[in-house]
């Protein structure tokens, strides 16, 4: 099992999860955190730590998000290089995308 970071973190990166996980499983992406599936050790130190209720243990992440495991699994493969364990300021407009719905689309997964 591994935690996942499912739809609530589009857009608003609150970087307190990865500041807390022992092991560097966080990845980073313009818009969005990943937690890699082979890294993660399921501690759990992370879900407390999201303001945004967006980390859930792979077995228990809702059913409509249940397309965010494999795209943690992907995009952690893809950012493999961007390991975020630190606290950065989120997103400009963090606060205003924290309780929107429907955000998948907006995941930006390339770097400019």
């Amino acid at each position: 099992m591994a935690y996942v970071v499912t739809e609530p973190c589009v857009n608003c990166k609150y970087t307190n999860c990865a500041a807390v996980c022992p092991v560097d499983a966080f990845r980073e992406g313009p818009n969005f955190l990943t937690i890699d599936p082979l890294e993660c050790i399921d501690c759990d130190a992370c879900v407390s730590e999201c303001p945004v209720e967006a980390i859930y243990p792979d077995d228990e992440v809702p059913e409509e998000w249940e397309h965010y495991i494999e795209l943690n699994e992907r995009l952690a493969e893809k950012w493999e290089d961007r390991i975020i364990n630190e606290t950065f300021d989120a997103l400009p407009e963090a606060d205003e995308w924290a309780e929107k719905e429907n955000k998948l689309e907006f995941i930006k997964e390339d770097w400019d």
